[in-house]
This record gives C-alpha cells, sequence and structure tokens, in this order.
C-alpha cells in the first residue's frame, strides 16, 4: 500500500491532453518500439554484456563497465521500491480519446511516479560525462528522447519523466567515486618523503 498520493500537475494533465488530441496509431507504435531502449532488462543484459566484456580490458574499461553494471542495478531496483511508497495513476488511464487514437495501456495503472525508464536515461546521460564530447553528446540525446517515449505514450506525466531522469542523474554521480575509484598503487618500499 503507498504512502504518499502524488496528484498531476495542471502543466502534466495540459501535455498530457495535447499529445492524446494529437497522436496516432503510428507515433504511439514508434513510441512504444523505441521505449524498449530504455526497458530495465534490456539495460541490465546490455550492462552484464560489457562488464563480461570487460574483464579481459585494461582497468580502466574495467572499472567503467563496473560503474555501469553498479548504476544499471541500482537505477533497476530503487523505481520499484518508490512506486511502492508513491501511489500515482498513469496518465493513460485517464483518457478514452487517447486510446482511440493509438495509446496502448501501460504498466500497472498506479505505478505513474517516478518514471524508470526515465530514471535508467538519467544515469546514462551523466556516464556519458565520462565519454569524448562527441559520444557524450550523442549517448545524452538518445537518452533525453528515450525518456520523452513515455510521455508520448501517457505512461508517465511529464513530471515523472522529469523527476526520473534527475533521480537517474543523482544516482550516478553519488555512486562514481566508490565505482570508478582507482586501486591504489603497490607499495615501492621507498620511505614516503615529508616535503
Amino acid at each position: 500500500m503507498a504512502l504518499v498520493t502524488i496528484k498531476p500537475s495542471r502543466i502534466d494533465i495540459a501535455i498530457a491532453n495535447e499529445i492524446a488530441d494529437h497522436t496516432n496509431p503510428e507515433l504511439e507504435e514508434t513510441a512504444e518500439a523505441l521505449t524498449w531502449g530504455a526497458d530495465e532488462h534490456v539495460l541490465l543484459a546490455l550492462a552484464a554484456a560489457g562488464w563480461l566484456y570487460a574483464r579481459k580490458r585494461p582497468a580502466e574499461e574495467r572499472r567503467a563497465a563496473n560503474h555501469i553494471l553498479v548504476v544499471s542495478l541500482v537505477t533497476a531496483i530503487l523505481p520499484h521500491i518508490l512506486k511502492s511508497a508513491f501511489d500515482q495513476i498513469r496518465p493513460d488511464r485517464l483518457t478514452i480519446r487517447g486510446h482511440r487514437r493509438g495509446i496502448p495501456f501501460s504498466g500497472r495503472a498506479h505505478d505513474a511516479f517516478p518514471s524508470g525508464h526515465a530514471v535508467h536515461m538519467g544515469a546514462l546521460a551523466s556516464a556519458a560525462g565520462l565519454l569524448p564530447p562527441p559520444r557524450r553528446r550523442l549517448v545524452r540525446f538518445i537518452a533525453a528522447a528515450l525518456s520523452l517515449t513515455r510521455i508520448g505514450l501517457l505512461a508517465h506525466w511529464a513530471s515523472d519523466v522529469v523527476a526520473g531522469f534527475t533521480l537517474g542523474i543523482a544516482i550516478e554521480r553519488i555512486l562514481r567515486p566508490w565505482t570508478l575509484a582507482t586501486q591504489s598503487t603497490k607499495p615501492t618500499g621507498r620511505r614516503p618523503s615529508h616535503d
């Protein structure tokens, strides 16, 4: 049983109504296919595969793979915990005209807050800061676009996606010092200097 009920804001409702009024089955099918790119099962499988691949790679790549795997695990677990504490009805449960225009039903009706997909994408966008600028921008663009599919499908209110994306950024940044810490160097046998 949820501890806190969250009501959508007027802006959330206005955005959802605009989507319901102007979408079509083709847009919804495209968004439904794209949203799989932010699904926790897909991301965990990719993170695990990357982690296994990195085992025989240089230490820096192993640390990055460890970081991505830990962040992926935390961002897969935390939204489920939060959804059990927060009760918010999904926008797709509140529209009839949207379903006539192709909007599907998504997940559990009262699990809108926060968007788990957006949590994953926020963490990915934050972790992209470790990449060179051209790849960083590409990853961040993809992460934002995949998060927006959740709004387009009316699976989440816009505020759910913003909150989830922000939470993902925070999780990645909090974990970064531990998961990317370098190993201390081996002692050389020399006494440290005290200059």
